[in-house]
């Protein structure tokens, strides 16, 4: 594999210590066959932060890169442009993530992931994520470029210390202004793996949620949160009847999404949710530094939800919109 093959890098967890390379890939890329694998391996397609061609007997340990170059777990298409950098310096990274880019790598197929594309623009930097969007919402998301950096942002986090807004469109007319979603959330135990519910012994999770604006059978709401559940907003907003615009899992029957795993955001699941993609984006952040102060960013709202608020006569089929 030449320096030039698009590649794959996959650093080996602490559980991969020890362990020959094809057994390794097998456990991370479980659609592949171990035959297949060691096919690519022999073929010169996976070699370590050096450069080194690996055999599949070739024994990996924690923190190792690999670049595995094997075409469909390997990108086949040119990168695209990285995020707005949104604030940047020696230790922290904020990007204004769009819709339909995946913070991090899911499944066996490669798709080009913002984690992926920040250890290539900072090669020198351990650049890792302090907590995650889904792959439709867009906005506000912070990486850092060092353990300690992380550790603290991520601590941050968990302690509800980190100041968030995301600015959602509803589906409906809300007749309330301010409201409390204070429901904890736990897994949903319908079709969808995925999906989250409103359950008595659930987590707790707390939405703060005001209107903005309403706008014919639209509203314009902010919603403030201090725990970061799993579709913690999205649940939220479908329990009080209002969900989001767009949304594939909440407010919808499950073969809607279901549909969507097999054809995408196709015309038939665009009629169903209202819109190409859910409706939601990070808008506003606080962010406690690591050198003791803040960083404070916010970022207006993108131009498809833009153009699904001032002109709803687009919807649900928005061509002007990237399909998901």
């Amino acid at each position: 594999m030449t320096d030039r093959t698009p590649a794959r890098l996959l650093v080996v967890p602490a559980r991969g210590t020890g362990m020959r390379l094809d057994r390794l890939l097998r456990a991370f890329f479980k659609d592949w066959s171990r035959n297949e694998l060691v096919k690519g391996i022999k073929q010169g397609l996976v070699t370590d932060g050096n450069g080194r061609v690996l055999r599949p007997s070739s024994v990996v340990r924690a923190g190792m890169t690999l670049h595995v170059g094997i075409p469909g777990i390997a990108p086949t298409t040119p990168p695209p442009d990285y995020p707005e950098i949104v604030f940047e310096d020696e230790r922290l990274v904020v990007v204004n993530k769009p819709s339909g880019m995946m913070a991090h790598p899911a499944g066996s197929q490669f798709v080009w992931s913002l984690i992926g594309l920040s250890r290539t623009h900072w090669p020198e930097s351990d650049m890792d994520l302090c907590h995650r969007l889904d792959r439709d919402t867009s906005g506000l998301l912070v990486l850092t470029k060092d353990k300690g950096a992380n550790q603290y942002v991520k601590q941050a986090f968990k302690a509800g210390d980190v100041r968030k807004e995301y600015v959602a469109l509803c589906k409906g007319t809300i007749p309330w202004d301010e409201q409390a979603c204070l429901q904890p959330l736990g897994p949903g135990e319908g079709e969808i793996r995925v999906a989250q519910a409103v359950r008595q012994d659930g987590v707790a999770a707390e939405t703060q949620v005001s209107v903005l604006e309403r706008r014919g059978a639209l509203t314009k709401v902010v919603c403030r949160i201090t725990t970061g559940r799993t579709h913690q907003i999205r649940v939220h907003l479908a329990h009080t009847g209002y969900p989001l615009l767009g949304d594939r899992i909440y407010g919808v029957e499950a073969q809607v999404f279901l549909h969507s795993l097999q054809h995408g955001a196709d015309d038939w699941v665009r009629a169903q949710t209202g819109a190409p993609r859910h409706a939601l984006h990070c808008a506003h952040m606080v962010v406690p530094h690591p050198d003791g102060s803040s960083v404070d960013v916010s970022v207006p709202m993108p131009a498809d939800m833009n153009r699904w608020w001032n002109h709803p006569e687009v919807l649900p089929q928005d061509r002007a919109s990237v399909d998901l």
